[in-house]
């Protein structure tokens, strides 16, 4: 499965090649490097498996969004739009090359509350 997050604003898209991706602006500790002065230098995990993309904020000062609403955690489908504090990109899952045009999103994306345990 080929997983990439196309940017809204143009840019070069990221491939996310790993089960595990770290996305942050820290370097060194971070897979997926975003240069940007409102993402955290851990922001959140991205994780691959199965055909799925899921997604989990790492406490980052101005948060994840998926689809416009803030989340803690959560899975991610093609077409949705994913934003690491301002920086926008677009889901894109699956073979070929990604279709920056389609307007397919997840219409309800719900969140919940987690506890240290869940960690």
């Amino acid at each position: 499965m080929q997983a990439k997050l196309i940017p809204l604003n143009g840019g070069t898209p990221i491939t996310i090649t790993r089960d595990l991706s770290v996305v942050g602006r820290k370097k060194g500790l971070c897979d997926i490097i975003v240069d940007h002065n409102s993402i955290s230098k851990l922001h959140c995990v991205i994780t691959k498996t199965d055909g799925l993309l899921f997604v989990r904020d790492l406490g980052s000062t101005n948060g994840t969004r998926v689809n416009n609403q803030r989340i803690l955690r959560g899975a991610l489908l093609p077409g949705d739009e994913l934003a690491f504090a301002r920086v926008k990109y677009k889901v894109f899952l699956g073979p070929g090359d990604p279709d920056v045009s389609s307007e397919d999103k997840t219409e309800v994306f719900i969140t919940m509350p987690i506890t240290p345990e869940q960690f």
